[in-house]
């Protein structure tokens, strides 16, 4: 069992960065992938950043590469999404997950969820 805990969200102006945190407790956190995704309104949960459980690997989806920066700490068991040049666009609530093992793109693929926090971008 983890629990996950995010944090960071919050209103910020089109152009400004925000860092959210991903806070995991319980056993063996280090050896889950984790990943950030996000909702919309209206629209389906869509894949943003993932990381190996080294860390050494980090996939993005097309939408925010170049501008999100997914890193972990495994010392903290957390990650976290540095969220830059942000666009209205990119509002909605981002949520944390874990992946057993290894880096994963797909919700069905992961294990554990936060509840969210929610970044709204306004212009």
């Amino acid at each position: 069992q983890v629990q996950i805990v995010e944090s960071g969200g919050g209103l910020v102006q089109a152009g400004g960065s925000l860092r959210l945190s991903c806070a995991a407790s319980g056993r063996r956190v280090s050896s889950y992938g984790m990943g950030w995704f996000r909702q919309a309104p209206g629209k389906e949960r869509d894949f943003v950043a993932g990381i190996a459980p080294s860390g050494g690997t980090t996939l993005y989806a097309d939408s925010v590469k170049g501008r999100f920066t997914i890193s972990r700490d495994n010392a903290k068991n957390t990650a976290y999404l540095q969220m830059n040049s942000l666009k209205p666009e990119d509002t909605a609530v981002y949520s944390c997950a874990v992946h057993w093992l290894g880096i994963a793109t797909r919700e069905r693929e992961f294990d554990y969820w936060g509840q969210g926090t929610q970044v709204t971008v306004f212009s």
